[in-house]
């Protein structure tokens, strides 16, 4: 597959096949994906996979802390704290497609469950969960956002990669919602950041929800050229 094919492709799987992806193949996609540009080189990124046993003790914990701690935990990347205009709207109009016209509020217990699909990774048998230096992230003189940038480069080669050999792939805020489980369970130091979760499988493609297909914006509107002729 050519990355022009690739990346037309890719999309957020929200449903997988059990099958366990082989570890082998797991490395050949981070390996390929180590190519990605960062800051003089710098390669700010690292990477825990999951799965088996491990993940399982993970999502169990998830679920079974809940949706409503989230209210009081802390994710270690901070989430929006509001979406302006446009981005409400490109919301607004995400949520009405994928409904399929419900524009009724879900009730507590649908969100609930909804959640816990979410904790358990959409049945995917791996994730891939990005970490980043504390000390490299966080200064003195402030954020270095370039890190989070260039890990948002190796992330997207990963997503690409896994197109590419079959798989599929959804990256998870609410994967890291509760570090410290993470932490945990798989011995992940309090100097890393656990910044990301990347569920990583083979996508049940006979899954209603599969066939959603999130659309972009047209390029004339978020994009200008100048100089031309």
């Amino acid at each position: 597959m050519d990355i022009i094919q690739a990346i037309k492709e890719r999309k957020s799987i929200r449903a997988f096949k059990p099958d366990q992806v082989p570890q082998d193949l797991l490395q050949k996609i981070i390996e390929q994906a180590l190519r990605a540009p960062s800051w003089a080189n710098t390669q700010p990124w690292e990477f825990a996979v999951a799965t088996g046993k491990k993940l399982k003790a993970i999502q169990d914990a998830f679920a079974k802390r809940g949706a409503a701690a989230m209210q009081t935990s802390q994710s270690e990347v901070a989430r929006p704290g509001d979406f302006p205009e446009p981005y409400m709207s490109r919301i607004k109009k995400m949520q009405v497609k994928e409904n399929r016209g419900r524009t009724t509020q879900m009730k507590p217990e649908e969100m609930e469950a909804r959640m816990v699909t979410n904790f358990r990774h959409y049945g995917a048998t791996t994730c891939i969960y990005l970490l980043v230096g504390k000390n490299f992230l966080y200064q003195e003189k402030g954020v270095n956002t370039w890190a989070m940038y260039d890990c948002g480069s190796a992330v997207q080669n990963i997503m690409l990669l896994a197109t590419s050999y079959g798989l599929g792939t959804i990256a998870q805020a609410m994967a890291v919602v509760y570090p410290d489980i993470i932490r945990k369970e798989l011995g992940i130091p309090e100097d890393k950041l656990i910044a990301l979760g990347i569920a990583i499988g083979y996508p049940d493609w006979k899954a209603p929800a599969n066939e959603d297909y999130r659309d972009r914006e047209p390029l004339e509107e978020v994009c200008k050229f100048y100089g031309f002729k």
